[in-house]
Formats: structure tokens, C-alpha cells, sequence
């Protein structure tokens, strides 16, 4: 005779999901990304340290608008190690939310607002 508590713990162990779940909220672009109010702020605290003008992290120098925008999908790349080293180095992965506001911002034009 089994044990029902070894029955109902088996039945819940099998029975959950562990899929990834995600907020569709945080994954639209229909907000307007503010390049001074989130974007800058996001290279500032996770990229500057390593990659500014008196850096020589592989010559990427991400101080002010031109640049980041310029170097956006290099950026966007390294945020998600899509062909390039998963950025910030030594750090965690910034997370996904962080990612797409960055994605919405290239595709929203790179605007300097």
C-alpha cells in the first residue's frame, strides 16, 4: 500500500510548470522611451565603467547619445549575448525588461528626448 502523501506529492511535483512566465506589459513598445530618462541612465550604470572615452574595453565608447546610438545593435547584442560577450562583464545579465526598453528605444528611432 503506498502512502497517499507519497501519491499527492508525486502528483504535484509532475503536475506544475516551470516555464518561464512573462509579463506582456513589460514586452510593448507602445510607451515612448526617454533616451535621458532611461536609456542613458541604463548605460551609465551598467556600461561607462568599462566602455568610456579614457577606457579600452574592445574600443567601444558609449559617453553621450551619437555613440550609444551609433553602437545601439553592437549594444543591444552584447545586453543579450547575441554574437557578442554577455554584457556587463562579471555581472549578472540585466534583465529582460531592461533589454526590451532598450530594443523599443532602436525601434522607435534612437531618439535623443
Amino acid at each position: 500500500m503506498k502512502s497517499p502523501i507519497l501519491i499527492v506529492s508525486f502528483m504535484v511535483l509532475f503536475s506544475c510548470s516551470k516555464d518561464k512566465v512573462i509579463d506582456n506589459q513589460a514586452f510593448t513598445c507602445t510607451d515612448e522611451v526617454l533616451f535621458a530618462q532611461e536609456i542613458e541612465p541604463l548605460i551609465n550604470q551598467y556600461c561607462i565603467g568599462c566602455h568610456s572615452a579614457g577606457s579600452s574595453s574592445g574600443g567601444y565608447n558609449l559617453e553621450g547619445h551619437s555613440n550609444i546610438a551609433n553602437q545601439s545593435q553592437q549594444i543591444l547584442g552584447a545586453m543579450q549575448a547575441d554574437g557578442f560577450q554577455l554584457m556587463p562583464i562579471g555581472g549578472p545579465a540585466l534583465n529582460d525588461t531592461l533589454i526590451q526598453r532598450f530594443r523599443c528605444w532602436i525601434e522607435q528611432g534612437k531618439l535623443d528626448n
